[in-house]
């Protein structure tokens, strides 16, 4: 029973080093993310960071993972209610694209890309990643597709991985801050090429 308490007390302490590692990116950026740092707004050692994560690489790949672990939840909620297949794929790109030039999870998923051609385990990881958002985006399709609500012959997984694309683009370009790039226009423009992809003959 104490080798368990411990296993959650221990799990505990990792959630809120994850928790604390993607809101101190989310207020100076990434960059200015060092172990120390990170130890100091927790109150602990760098050592004991260490100790759950063996490195930055590490933490940062742990990081990515329980905020996706979250939006996972979040996917699966939305696809279970009972809105139009329009509705849901609004919501859907509302839930894939940054808040803002500081969104801590795009922050870390552009990060993570750059790193990937020398790290096979971060490249597994995020491909795993990102076959989640892809097979949910064809989920939703589909069932736009058998409701009628989407063209018939829509090539479903084509078209989910042409989204995919350009809510990548769109949401690289928000996260970097590049001028005219905001948000609100990457959903308006994510919509309006959403519209287009499902009406497709």
């Amino acid at each position: 029973m104490a080798g368990a308490a411990r296993r959650r007390d221990g799990r505990i302490a990792q959630e809120r080093m994850l928790e604390e590692a993607m809101s101190a990116i989310a207020e100076d950026g990434l960059a200015a993310l060092t172990m120390s740092a990170l130890a100091e707004r927790l109150g602990t050692s760098g050592g004991h960071i260490l100790y759950y994560f063996g490195s930055k690489d590490r933490l940062l790949l742990e990081a990515l993972r329980w905020s996706e672990a979250a939006l996972t939840e979040e996917r699966k909620a939305l696809l279970a209610r009972r809105v139009t297949a329009e509705r849901k794929l609004d919501l859907f790109l509302e839930l894939y694209l940054p808040r803002g030039p500081r969104d801590p999870r795009w922050t870390l998923w552009i990060e993570l890309w750059a790193r990937t051609p020398a790290n096979e385990e971060l490249r597994q990881a995020q491909e795993e990643m990102d076959l989640g958002w892809q097979q949910d985006l064809e989920a939703l399709l589909a069932r736009g597709v058998d409701a009628g609500r989407f063209a018939p012959d829509l090539d479903v997984p084509a078209r989910a991985s042409e989204l995919l694309a350009l809510l990548d683009g769109l949401s690289t370009r928000v996260v970097l801050g590049q001028r005219g790039a905001d948000p609100r226009r990457a959903l308006a423009t994510a919509r309006s090429a959403a519209t287009r992809l499902v009406e497709r003959a």
